[in-house]
């Protein structure tokens, strides 16, 4: 197969006295090889270098002169011509059919790159937090099937995603306090703070807090992140003040039951009664809904998570990735704001 860093190693053979000494010059090379395999199918489509050269919109000394190129770059007659009429040689008639086929799959190659862009289809690589994808993702995916039928995703879960993946088309990122970086298109999905919540069984038996000093006397379930510091940070907005102002507390915490980088083990302890957890109100929806946790310290919430949807910056975007792009949006709001969270107040 040939490759463009072969390029020096190449033998004169695409023109005559037409060497290509840089990639540019090779490329140049070859597209004048297509288009003379073109005005080639074309002269014996018309029967004339004269119809050719009106189809093509070319002048005929134009047309003539990729001929001869052609012939000469083959180092063979394809065409037996006189001023009156002309007719392929045999090497011109099997050259004929090759060409043909050239051209039909390069158009067929054309087509295919154009509907790409033009019409959501093909396999879509995402990479997605699996906390995320488990508790939202997932349940709007049979929506986006629905509408989108030849779309495959290859959905991917490694574990936290706070950096865009050129290697996959969609990443989907949950952004703390750090800022965005890379050369990627991004697009705000939605907001999503911690809250603290806990099970029934386990507020029955350990009681509830009332403040958040309470939580020093209780079991806490924390992220991996806390294990150095073992406190917790808590805000609340203060009433009947200018928006944005806050209270922030930092309550300091007694060795906790779990310490855990995975953010569906911590829902799952909670869930079990294991103890107190800070979860992203993504994740903690439907849980309260149907009262599998309830809410504690409903007044007070922890940091705040900004999802974002970000994509490799590309002259031409796949319909696909444009598609998912904009379902998403349209699912999670495309604002700064937590619509979980106002569904949990």
């Amino acid at each position: 197969m040939l490759r463009r860093h072969d390029i020096h190693t190449l033998p004169k053979f695409i023109f005559p006295g037409a060497y290509c000494a840089s990639v540019k010059q090779w490329n140049n090379c070859l597209m004048d090889q297509l288009r003379s395999l073109r005005v080639f199918t074309q002269v014996i489509a018309e029967g004339s270098f004269a119809g050719a050269a009106r189809v093509l919109d070319m002048a005929p000394p134009v047309v003539t002169r990729a001929i001869s190129d052609l012939e000469q770059h083959l180092g063979a007659r394809l065409l037996n011509r006189t001023t009156r009429s002309l007719a392929l040689t045999d090497i011109g008639e099997a050259y004929l059919a090759r060409a043909q086929r050239l051209l039909a799959d390069l158009e067929d190659a054309d087509a295919c790159a154009g509907s790409d862009t033009k019409t959501p289809r093909g396999t879509l690589r995402v990479l997605c937090p699996p906390a995320f994808a488990t508790h939202q993702l997932a349940k709007h995916l049979p929506r986006f099937r629905a509408r989108y039928p030849q779309i495959t995703l290859e959905l991917t879960t490694p574990g936290p995603v706070n950096t865009a993946d050129e290697n996959f088309d969609i990443s989907i990122l949950s952004i703390g306090q750090q800022t965005l970086a890379g050369d990627f298109v991004v697009r705000t999905l939605a907001c999503s703070a911690f809250i603290v919540c806990a099970a029934p069984l386990y507020l029955e038996r350990s009681g509830r807090p009332e403040t958040p000093a309470d939580l020093r006397q209780h079991e806490a379930l924390l992220p991996a992140v806390n294990a150095l510091r073992r406190d917790l940070t808590l805000f609340r907005q203060v009433p009947d003040t200018t928006a944005g102002a806050v209270n922030v507390v930092t309550v300091p915490l007694h060795p906790p039951a779990l310490l855990t980088s995975q953010l569906e083990l911590i829902f799952a302890a909670a869930v079990a009664g294991l103890g107190i957890a800070g979860l992203p109100s993504f994740m903690t929806e439907e849980a309260l809904r149907d009262g599998r946790l309830q809410r504690v310290l409903p007044h007070w919430r922890g940091t705040t998570l900004t999802l974002y949807a970000a994509m490799p910056t590309r002259k031409h975007v796949p319909a696909r990735t444009r598609a998912l792009m904009d379902f998403l949006v349209e699912v999670f709001g495309g604002t700064q704001t937590d619509p979980w969270l106002a569904r949990a107040d």
